[in-house]
């Protein structure tokens, strides 16, 4: 490689990474989103759905690997238009019913724009594989401009992101020949793994059912003591703030 050569390498590289940084700027965001959520769920609902969140943002030797293996035009409309999964956020939820709980909120999101959703759960793939895949644009607003920024989001359980994480590392080790008795094994542990959410979904609704009948004993033992004694009479300026008619 010659001086012209090495010249015109390096140059592409800083343009590669100054590419990436759009991509990292939108991850910074999808976190931000997921850090509010976790919060507020943690001080209003006292429950707190998504366990965990891992990001990842594609090197520029992997993202002109893919490029490479994929047949796209080294060019960055190109790249753009045909790989979607160059920054990722996976979101690991406690129940099934928590990963459309927060695709929902994501959707609802005004300045998210969903390009497609993908639904692994009602539909696994043939080797057991369940998640639901998300590709959403998200505004980046640079110093001269506004990009819209296509990030990948997977929602899944422990359950599911335990088999999937095991799943890659026995292909990893096999080099992707894995042998047909491994590959029936692997399936049986998929809906072995699904069963176990099912059964834990079903022990979360009973307990959280529980919970509203407790709630609703002690509400009517409140209203009891209330009605048998002398009412609790809330602070003027506190019944203001709440807009129950307090004293102007």
């Amino acid at each position: 490689m010659n001086a012209i050569q090495v010249e015109q390498f390096k140059r592409f590289k800083n343009e590669i990474t100054r590419f990436l940084m759009m991509y990292k700027f939108a991850l910074s965001e999808m976190e931000t989103k997921i850090e509010i959520l976790q919060e507020e769920f943690q001080m209003l609902h006292d429950y707190n759905p998504i366990e965990h969140t891992k990001s990842r943002l594609k090197s520029p030797e992997s993202l002109i690997k893919k490029v490479i293996r994929k047949g796209c035009d080294l060019s960055f409309s190109s790249i753009r238009a045909n790989i979607k999964d160059i920054a990722g956020i996976r979101i690991t939820c406690s129940f099934i019913s928590d990963i459309y709980r927060i695709s929902e909120m994501l959707q609802n999101q005004s300045d998210l724009t969903i390009l497609t959703i993908k639904d692994y759960i009602q539909n696994p793939k043939p080797n057991g594989y369940q998640s639901l895949h998300m590709l959403v644009e998200v505004p980046v607003f640079m110093s001269d401009r506004k990009e819209q920024v296509c990030v990948e989001v997977q929602i899944r359980t422990i359950a599911m992101d335990f088999w999937a994480s095991l799943e890659h590392k026995i292909y990893y080790k096999y080099n992707q020949a894995v042998p047909a008795r491994l590959l029936r094994e692997l399936k049986e542990a998929a809906e072995s793994a699904t069963a176990l959410d099912r059964k834990m979904e079903r022990l979360h609704k009973e307990i959280e059912l529980i919970k509203e009948i407790r709630a609703e004993e002690e509400m009517s033992e409140l209203d009891k003591m209330i009605t048998d004694k002398q009412p609790f009479q809330l602070p003027p300026a506190l019944l203001k703030m709440l807009g129950d008619g307090g004293p102007q």
